[in-house]
């Protein structure tokens, strides 16, 4: 069973420096059909205004992973982390017991376009960390990458979770599979671009609830970038 979720339906939030969409319920959006899908609680797309960003702030209990889509996100933290997350770079935080950092565009001049992504963790209390992993562009082109997952398998992130979270990049008329085991679900989100999944054409903002399927075929219209998420 699919269920497409629109762009034009998510809550949206422009606050000049800000310009964000939430596909679930955040902050002052809230809408009872859509409080998350299984423990995908978050994914906000996000475009920042060049040199602004969230000065320094709190999270607790909650596995936040970022993906840049263009420009640059800066980031520090209160475990001693810093850096610039770029596209194909995928950062990992895990709040656990309590984590403070801040997130500000790195460029002075170009906005940063990025999704943050929450998921409820297995489990409460834990030591807060963070990982940042770069994938080779060729790693991500024409399939479905995975870049997070519960073991940390194949070079991905470790989420303290029973997902995983695969990206892609693809060309026009490049097809992909999503698979899923029995008793599995997942969200496929379009960062960018234009897909069909099984005859649904979707567009860049779009998602799709996928219950009870074995697999889908993802089809490129235009170049297009994706997000999937293989949730229990």
């Amino acid at each position: 069973m699919l269920t497409v979720r629109k762009s034009a339906e998510r809550g949206h939030a422009d606050h000049g420096w800000l310009d964000s969409f939430h596909t679930f319920s955040f902050a002052g959006y809230r809408d009872p059909d859509w409080m998350g899908f299984g423990p995908l609680r978050v994914i906000n797309e996000d475009r920042i205004a060049p040199g602004a960003g969230f000065p320094t702030h709190s999270h607790q209990d909650m596995e936040i992973v970022t993906w840049v889509l263009s420009g640059a996100l800066e980031h520090q933290d209160s475990l001693g982390n810093g850096g610039v997350i770029r596209p194909g770079e995928v950062q990992r935080m895990r709040a656990g017991h309590g984590i403070a950092h801040s997130e500000y565009n790195a460029s002075a001049t170009e906005p940063v376009h990025l999704l943050q992504i929450w998921i409820e963790p297995d489990a409460y209390g834990l030591e807060p960390g963070y990982e940042q992993i770069a994938f080779a562009p060729d790693s991500l082109q024409g399939r479905l990458r995975l870049i997070a997952s519960r073991d940390g398998r194949d070079g991905s992130v470790t989420i303290h979770q029973d997902a995983a979270i695969h990206a892609g990049r693809l060309a026009p008329g490049d097809r992909a599979a999503l698979t899923l085991a029995p008793g599995r679900r997942a969200w496929l989100q379009v960062a960018a671009g234009r897909i069909k999944v099984r005859g649904l054409p979707l567009d860049a903002g779009d998602a799709v609830a996928i219950r009870f399927e074995s697999a889908v075929d993802i089809e490129a219209l235009d170049a297009s970038e994706v997000i999937s998420f293989d949730l229990p």
